[in-house]
């Protein structure tokens, strides 16, 4: 029996989201990086749920709990982008690849694995030493995140009696006016 397919308009799921600049080759430039993360915070709170991100060279990766559906929400990010790029950096070329991919996180251990793989991507690529080092991750200080989704929270017996238990992921990062990090 084949498993049945979830609607990706369900916004009652996070999802870890990640797309292709065309050619692979457009976040380069310091500028473009953090034109991207603002554009991440433009919408973020109004069309989704921020809870990691990083922005490669030649990719972007996020963890977002969309508020409306999953398509609208990559749409606001990447259209968001490319009408942006155009205006604020006079650029006429192609941004992205069509589409995008995306996993929807199923439980805890799931949503800790999939923040570890985006704040690790520039380690693994060997553009920093520690994570927290490189500039457009939200692993670097100074980002806003949203909590975890209540339905994600693990269940532990503090919890199961009442009690609740802060986890490190739930702990807000000091503000920082609409991205960057520097």
């Amino acid at each position: 029996m084949r498993p049945r397919m979830e609607p990706a308009r369900n916004n009652q799921q996070t999802y870890m989201v990640s797309s292709q600049a065309w050619g692979r080759r457009q976040f380069k430039h310091q500028r473009c990086a953090k034109l991207f993360i603002d554009t991440l915070y433009h919408y973020r709170s109004s069309a989704y749920l921020l809870h990691a991100f990083v922005v490669m060279p030649d990719h972007f990766q996020s963890l977002i709990s969309p508020l409306t559906s999953l398509e609208r929400a990559v749409q606001f990010i990447k259209g968001g982008f490319s009408h942006r790029a155009k205006v604020e950096l006079n650029s006429h070329s192609e941004v992205w690849q069509k589409g995008f991919s995306d996993h929807r996180i199923r439980d805890w251990d799931d949503y800790q694995r999939h923040v570890r793989y985006i704040h690790d991507n520039p380690v693994r690529k060997r553009l920093c030493e520690h994570a927290e080092d490189y500039r457009y991750s939200s692993s670097h200080a100074g980002f806003e995140l949203d909590s975890v989704p209540q339905r994600l929270k693990p269940l532990s017996s503090a919890a199961a009696s009442g009690a609740a238990e802060a986890s490190p992921l739930q702990r807000i990062r000091p503000t920082h006016s609409r991205g960057g990090g520097e």
